[in-house]
């Protein structure tokens, strides 16, 4: 297993806390130097926030970490691609890498609905996709199929 791999697994290893929370299973860990200063899951139903991201709340950790404002030198490995907010929030904290396991063809942002890195903006992120794609995708799959299966047997009341 090589770096990425690894990495992604503790990215996995999140997304299966928010999975077991009912939160949507995206998982994100940041890496520094080879230091992980971030591990973050979704937890937008717990706070009642669209927001919070698994990449925004690991941002906001490295950050606060690092007492800067920017992740130089720092690589987000995420179970998703990044939503469009999210891969504006990754611009503007100036990440060096984003590693991410499934593409998102419905709000990706980094070029599977849109891509950020082609705006123009003052920063750009080396991107790397499909790291660990089938388990990422699975555990995606896997919950919304548990979500619909409780919608049919529950209807409404979910």
């Amino acid at each position: 297993m090589n770096k990425d791999q690894t990495y992604m697994q503790l990215a996995l290893t999140q997304a299966k806390e928010a999975f077991d929370k009912d939160e949507v299973p995206v998982g994100a860990v940041i890496v520094h130097k080879d230091k992980i200063i971030a591990k973050a899951y979704n937890n937008v139903e717990l706070l009642c926030d669209p927001a919070a991201h698994a990449e925004i709340i690991a941002i906001t950790q490295a950050a606060s970490f690092l007492q800067s404002k920017w992740l130089d030198d720092s690589t987000l490995y995420v179970t998703i691609e990044p939503c469009s907010m999210c891969a504006g929030a990754l611009i503007l904290s100036r990440i060096s890498r984003v590693v991410y396991g499934a593409a998102d063809p419905k709000t990706g942002g980094f070029g599977s609905k849109v891509d950020i890195n082609n705006l123009g903006l003052n920063h750009r992120i080396e991107i790397s996709g499909g790291t660990l794609e089938n388990e990422c995708a699975a555990l995606l799959q896997e919950f919304f199929k548990k979500k619909r299966r409780a919608k049919r047997v529950f209807g409404d009341a979910i």
